[in-house]
């Protein structure tokens, strides 16, 4: 399937970017809701200390799924396209499972100085934590504005970018 860019494709803005990673954020929260509730209803756990490497072993696995699925399917998770967001490859065609699957495990990135900076410092305070990831997923999005075409660190590994991308329009037809 053949994407039709035009000969110079809009890159949304970082505050949007962000917008929609904070939306998707929301999202996602749902989902792990329902994942973490099934995991616990299969494995029978009865305490949350049970049991949560697996748990979160299989909420990664839930997260990339998703995404893996969503990004090769069409370009846009539901955040995407309540922002006009869509992700395609550098010469504008969709997303294989194989660029999807490495965008996802590279967009990891976003979190992983901060929580290895955490786990460093030897911090348990949700407040110190949280200001860590705050200040990472921030200077990470201002990376951005080295990259010649504004794309993230994780997308110009994988070959793919960020555009924009607005739903055709359809006219109505005249009533006969």
């Amino acid at each position: 399937m053949s994407v039709e860019l035009p000969s110079q494709v809009d890159v949304p803005g970082i505050w949007r970017r962000l917008a929609c990673f904070l939306y998707e954020g929301v999202l996602l929260f749902g989902v792990v809701m329902i994942a973490g509730y099934l995991y616990s209803a299969l494995t029978q756990q009865r305490n949350a200390l049970e049991g949560r490497h697996g748990l979160m072993a299989f909420l990664f696995l839930v997260l990339t799924v998703y995404f893996v699925w969503f990004w090769s399917h069409g370009g846009q998770t539901v955040a995407m396209k309540a922002w006009h967001v869509r992700v395609l490859r550098t010469d504008g065609q969709p997303l294989s499972q194989g660029q999807a699957l490495a965008r996802s495990l590279l967009a990891w990135i976003w979190f992983l100085p901060a929580t290895a900076t955490a786990w460093l410092a030897g911090l348990h305070s949700l407040g110190a934590i949280t200001a860590l990831l705050v200040v990472g997923v921030l200077t990470y999005a201002a990376l951005a504005r080295l990259h010649p075409r504004r794309q993230f660190l994780h997308d110009a590994l994988c070959g793919t970018q960020l555009v924009t991308w607005r739903p055709v329009r359809r006219r109505r037809e005249a009533a006969v």
